[in-house]
């Protein structure tokens, strides 16, 4: 952020006037600006306003959002509480916070160990340090504006949260364009005492940490991060699955285990995000004793009802072949008034498809796409968890 936007936030942080103003008006927001804009000065009322849309978005991600500092970009990027809290706990002595950000990750680190903070930005840095403040019971806090490829690493712990370059508004899926760039990251890995490198699990780090281990994070179904453990803190070779809010996780090899490719029967199992990224699937389907529908589809099905923290389980009431007459018959005959479609790798138009259904009735039903031994077919289920 430029210093002038520093400046302002330092502004708003001597002025908690303008948040009761805010909290005790209502209409809408062009209202609400019009009143506030005869009190304040304009570029504090716009972040004033844009700071508590914030807030109010960030109390799904942080306990004490509505308390805490951050900009779009810092709130978008930040690790959220349950997930940075999870990592924390592999910490036990002083640790570099590298690329801080607005310091959600320092905040769970901090619960743990002393920590100190690095950014190069200064608006983040003065983020990182309100939010940090915010913690009752925490260790030390320092904080330096560096360049973190510059800063001595000692033997401290490390954990990076490297920038991405947003040059473009898809998102970013090759580690080449995070900042700092890979060599930087293997380096670390090779002389770093331990750590945790923070990546999207979306990016392509797939066979660039040979030496280190990789942990696939999801949150409530969603996955969230692929975490590098080095050093002191990581098992060489090893893959992870972890899923929170129940931190059950499982570990192995991927290529340790190759389930079998069955026809859909009873049931059908959803499996977590984090399993499906990790690799792990074969492996969770062996230990389950259940199998795959298809060596190219993740929906794994058995005969009998499993249970298990890493799938959705579903019963499965009619499977169909995938023609959209056939399924909207079955669907007008089962008398399904709400339906949820999923869908993974069958090219279909999930909206046009809803629409052409013209659901009536009383019943509640998922329409699941999936392969089954190379064919494309339309399940018809009923959830179960």
């Amino acid at each position: 952020m430029p210093k002038a936007d520093l400046e302002v936030y330092r502004e708003l942080k001597e002025c908690p006037q303008i948040f009761q103003r805010i909290n005790e008006l209502s209409g809408d927001e062009f209202q609400i600006q019009g009143i506030l804009r005869r009190e304040f000065p304009p570029e504090l009322v716009r972040a004033a306003l844009t700071l508590v849309d914030l807030r109010n978005k960030g109390s799904v991600k942080f306990s004490q959002a509505a308390s805490m500092w951050f900009d779009r970009q810092g709130y978008e990027q930040a690790t959220a509480e349950e997930v940075a809290n999870h990592k924390a706990n592999r910490f036990k002595h002083t640790t570099l916070d590298l690329c801080c950000g607005i310091g959600a990750d320092s905040m769970a680190l901090a619960k743990k160990v002393p920590v100190i903070a690095v950014d190069l930005d200064p608006f983040k840095l003065q983020c990182c340090q309100w939010n940090t403040e915010l913690i009752e019971q925490r260790n030390h806090v320092s904080l330096y504006l560096e360049d973190v490829t510059k800063v001595p690493l000692g033997q401290h712990l490390i954990h990076l949260d490297p920038d991405r370059r947003f040059t473009t508004s898809s998102k970013v899926i090759r580690i080449e364009q995070y900042v700092p760039g890979l060599e930087y990251m293997q380096e670390l890995c090779r002389v770093g005492q331990g750590g945790a490198i923070k990546l999207s699990p979306a990016v392509n780090f797939g066979g660039k940490f040979p030496n280190a281990e990789v942990e696939l994070i999801s949150l409530s179904g969603e996955c969230k991060e692929a975490t590098i453990w080095f050093g002191e803190l990581g098992t060489p070779g090893l893959w992870r699955a972890t899923s929170l809010p129940t931190g059950v996780t499982l570990a192995g090899d991927p290529l340790s285990a190759r389930a079998k490719i069955s026809p859909v029967n009873k049931y059908l199992h959803d499996p977590d995000p984090a399993i499906v990224r990790s690799g792990l699937l074969d492996l969770l389907a062996e230990q389950l004793g259940i199998e795959r529908t298809d060596a190219a589809e993740e929906y794994l099905t058995s005969e009998h009802m499993v249970e298990s923290p890493f799938i959705r389980s579903f019963e499965v009431l009619e499977n169909l072949p995938f023609n959209e007459k056939v399924i909207r018959q079955a669907l007008h005959k089962a008398h399904v008034r709400e339906l949820e479609i999923k869908c993974r790798h069958i090219p279909v138009n999930v909206d046009a498809l809803r629409r052409s259904f013209k659901l009536s009735g009383d019943c509640k039903r998922v329409l699941i796409m999936c392969r089954e031994n190379g064919d494309s077919r339309g399940l018809i289920c009923q959830r179960i968890n």
